[in-house]
Parts: structure tokens; C-alpha cells; sequence
């Protein structure tokens, strides 16, 4: 994929786990939610499996272990092994051991996932600033972190000690709506200490070479729900997307996504691995697809015709991108979408 300005999603005339050799998903709002599976994840994800797709799990939270995270999966009825789960906690920790001493000892604030990925670079996880850590690296720790151990991380980093994150999302899917996530928990030591930190997770570079080095993936499409996380990494690594609708993106935001936020394609679930993607045609001043026909207007975006509500979201982002070019669609596209039940 080159990084030139998508104005529509693409079409494909082979099902995508066909046109790809390994899927990179991300897990929470595209694979489960609150720990339970979303509608069709496991039937679509073992059809994809039985055809030979690779299927890789990354994810930017670094609360688990990847045993951890493969046990749950598998529980879902997701068979997966420790190897095919690829963590924010495992790109952070690498990220680290280039920069200090072998044996180092860093300044845990978050859960096991962290601990479990700083050991395997070698590195000793410390729990105090007064341990004399060489790192402080921070992720996500659970909605029980003690308020204190943001205390001990700004203790450490006003020292002068250098801080990780492991992703600053700053939002996270569950069973009950959407919760702070890392980059919450992050903004906190950044207002106490001022210090900026390095950053590993999705959509920055470590992230993705940490997931080709551990997958060796030729034809990789990323599958997330996040604009700014999944499709903005794939759009950096240069590879392809699809974004699904099952977390955290919906039909406004996608419509006003800026060229790196623009996936390549777009549908309602993973079911979507298993099926081609429907061309998107020029139509006059407009773009087709499926019984749907969308122009940009002066204010607004109009839709018109019938069919599938997923081919006229896809044509209303042709209009929406190309209208907007480089930037962001400021367009209205309330009625549009509200006719197409999003």
C-alpha cells in the first residue's frame, strides 16, 4: 500500500483472508469486549484459520501476558498459543533494552504484562524509585491501579530517570461502555513531571516491526477499530487495513478521517475477513456502490438510492475523502448516516 491519499475504500475480488497471509487484529473492540467475544469473532476467525490465514493478536494493552491472553482466547473457543499474541508490553520492553544496560532494573507502573515482557529482554523489574531503576515504563494496569503508583513513576522520572509508555490510547472497550485507558493514566504523570515519553504501542514504529519480527508476515492486513491506533499504525507500516464497526469508531469519525486515519476497507464485523470488498465506481459528480449514490454538497453529504447500509457508508467516505482531500471532512453527514441506521 502506498501512503499517496486514499479517497475510498478499496474493493477486492478475493476474500480477504485469501488475499492476505496473516491477519494482525487487535483484540479488545474487534475480538471481545469485556472478555466476552463479539458477535461472529470466533466462526469468522476459525474459517479464516482452516484456510491457511495466520492469525496474529495485537494488542496495545499491556495488562496481560501473552500466555495470559492466548488462555483467554482459547477459553472463547479461539485456539491461539503464546506466540501468536503480540503486545504493547513486548514493543516497550524492547524499546528499553536498546537504551540501558543489560540487567537493568525498571520501574514497573502497571500490571503483569510489563513484567513478564522486561524479563524476557533481560531487564529486572523494580515496584519503588528508590530501587535506583535505569527506565520507568508505564501501561495499562487494571481499573484497580493505586493512585500511588503514579506518585512513584513522577518521583522517578523529576529525577532525571527516562519514562516509557507503552501507548498512550487514551480510551479502552468494556463489557460496560468505554473506560480511561493508558494514555489517561499517562496524561497524569505528563501534568505532574512534565516530561514527555517514549512511546511503543500502535500506531508508532516499534509497535509494527515488533509484530513483523514475532509474525515473519509477508502480506499482513491490520484489523482493528481504532482510527487512531490500528488504521494509523497499518498507514505507517506501510500495509493494509480493514476497519470494523464493532468497537470504538463510527460512521462520523470514519467519515472524517484524515488521510492516515483512512482504512482500506470497511465492514460491520470480522466476518468481513472472509468476503470480498465491493467496488466503489465514480458516478458523475458522485460515488456508487452497491444501490447507493453519494455526493459532497456545499454543507452536507446527500445519499441517495438503496441497498446494503454498509456499500452507502463506504460510498459516503469516497465523497467525504475526496471532498476533503488532504484534511478532514467538516461536511454534515448526519442525515446521510442516520438514513443508513448508523
Amino acid at each position: 500500500m502506498s501512503q499517496s491519499v486514499r479517497t475510498r475504500p478499496e474493493g477486492s475480488g478475493q476474500p480477504l483472508n485469501e488475499a492476505y497471509d496473516t491477519a494482525l487484529l487487535d483484540l479488545d473492540g474487534v475480538v471481545y469486549a469485556g472478555g466476552s467475544a463479539i458477535a461472529h469473532a470466533v466462526d469468522s476467525l476459525a474459517v479464516a484459520r482452516t484456510g491457511g490465514m495466520h492469525l496474529a493478536y495485537v494488542t496495545n494493552n499491556a495488562l496481560r501476558a501473552p500466555d495470559a491472553v492466548a488462555g483467554h482466547l482459547t477459553e472463547l473457543g479461539i485456539p491461539t498459543g503464546a506466540d501468536d499474541v503480540i503486545t504493547s508490553a513486548q514493543a516497550v520492553a524492547r524499546l528499553i533494552s536498546e537504551q540501558v544496560p543489560a540487567g537493568a532494573r525498571v520501574l514497573v507502573i502497571g500490571g503483569e504484562g510489563l513484567r513478564v515482557a522486561l524479563r524476557e529482554r533481560g531487564l529486572t523489574p523494580v515496584e519503588s524509585a528508590e530501587d535506583d531503576p535505569a527506565a520507568v515504563v508505564q501501561g495499562y494496569g487494571g481499573p484497580d491501579l493505586a493512585w500511588g503508583r503514579f506518585a512513584e513513576a513522577s518521583y522517578a522520572i523529576r529525577r532525571g530517570v527516562p519514562w516509557f509508555a507503552s501507548n498512550t490510547d487514551l480510551t479502552i472497550p468494556s463489557g460496560r461502555g468505554i473506560a480511561p485507558g493508558n494514555g489517561a493514566a499517562v496524561e497524569v504523570v505528563r501534568i505532574a513531571t512534565g516530561a514527555e515519553p517514549q512511546v511503543a504501542g500502535k500506531p508508532l514504529p516499534p509497535m509494527h516491526r515488533e509484530t513483523i519480527i514475532r509474525t515473519g508476515a509477508e502480506r499482513p492486513l491490520v484489523v482493528g477499530d481504532r482510527l487512531d491506533t490500528d488504521i494509523e499504525g497499518a498507514f505507517n507500516g506501510g500495509v493494509d487495513s480493514l476497519l470494523v464497526l464493532t468497537g470504538v469508531t463510527d460512521g462520523a469519525q470514519l467519515l472524517a478521517a484524515p488521510p492516515q486515519h483512512r482504512p482500506t476497507y470497511v465492514d460491520a464485523d470480522l466476518r468481513g475477513m472472509l468476503t470480498g470488498q465491493p467496488e466503489i465506481t465514480r458516478e458523475g459528480e458522485g460515488f456508487g456502490c452497491g444501490g447507493w449514490t453519494a455526493t459532497a454538497g456545499t454543507d452536507r453529504l446527500e445519499l441517495t438510492g438503496d441497498g446494503e447500509a454498509l456499500d452507502g457508508l463506504r460510498a459516503l467516505c469516497a465523497a467525504a475523502w475526496t471532498a476533503a482531500g488532504e484534511g478532514s471532512c467538516t461536511l454534515d453527514g448526519e442525515k446521510a448516516l442516520t438514513r443508513l441506521g448508523l
